[in-house]
């Protein structure tokens, strides 16, 4: 399995190739190679930085030769005017590399933001806000770096590293006793050592869950914050308890009043508006 650098690696070269294609001819046409500039990047809108340390490695990979200097680290708060970093280095670099930075940069300064909102909407609480797997195609890793620059905690990076029979797994396998049997089966089978959640859409099937055990997490999938009150005082602490589905900013806290440890949100990831910012030359 390839490492998170090898992956941002990878995004990079693609998102290189992407954009530049044969050559940046615009850049190419007018500004000679030898030329040497600085570029600064500014902050327009207030909100959480995130991307730094990606935009480093960004700028590396495709020059070696410029420098950075950072003055506002990820996790960060930021206000319009505030200068994040300087960069040194060829015109022509600077101007191949602006685009990809910032769009790496804005979403995930936009989802920094929005998770710290949410972080912030459930303080006073131990309720913990989640992300989930509905992230944009390539940069999961770097959306999730993002949630927890935020505050957010990573649910799961991908179908890989945790169990989770959702409603789907549950009925093609013939109901949830099936399927946390054929689970258990299945990671002795192979050696794995993963955790185990499961979805439940009603007190039926969690007292099924209750009942039958060899789990670590109960994810409530869509229940209002009465029944999840219900349902909490049911689990009675022996699972870990996730609210799920429908969950909006203004019903947050609600569900968290409930008791429940996590909240699953796929908004931090795929309804996100980016942070605005511009890369200019100083």
């Amino acid at each position: 399995m390839l490492s998170v650098e090898e992956l941002n690696d990878r995004l990079i070269d693609l998102a290189f190739a992407e954009d530049i294609g044969d050559g940046d001819h615009t850049t190419l046409c007018c500004i000679p190679d030898d030329v040497m500039g600085k570029s600064k990047l500014l902050i327009k809108e207030e909100g959480v930085l995130a991307g730094v340390e990606i935009a480093k490695q960004v700028f590396c990979r495709f020059d070696d030769t410029m420098q950075v200097e950072v003055f506002i680290q990820d996790g960060a708060h930021v206000k319009p005017g505030d200068v994040a970093m300087i960069v040194t280095g060829k015109v022509q670099s600077l101007l191949q590399t602006e685009r990809l930075m910032l769009n790496i940069m804005q979403r995930m300064s936009g989802i920094a933001t929005m998770t710290a909102r949410y972080v912030e909407r459930l303080k006073g609480t131990n309720t913990r806000v989640l992300d989930t797997r509905k992230t944009t195609p390539g940069m999961r890793m770097l959306e999730k770096e993002a949630v927890k620059i935020g505050g957010g905690v990573n649910h799961r990076i991908g179908l890989f590293d945790m169990i989770l029979l959702k409603d789907n797994h549950v009925d093609f396998a013939g109901g949830i006793e099936n399927a946390i049997d054929r689970c258990h089966a299945y990671l002795k089978e192979k050696g794995k050592d993963l955790k185990i959640e499961i979805e439940v859409r009603n007190f039926d099937e969690l007292e099924q869950v209750l009942r039958i055990g060899g789990v670590h997490r109960i994810m409530l999938d869509n229940f209002t914050p009465t029944d999840t009150k219900k349902a909490v005082e049911m689990v009675g602490g022996r699972y870990e308890t996730e609210s799920s589905g429908g969950i909006t900013f203004d019903t947050l806290r609600d569900y968290a009043e409930c008791g429940v440890d996590f909240i699953s949100v796929g908004a931090l990831t795929h309804s996100v508006k980016g942070l605005d910012m511009s890369f200019k030359a100083c």
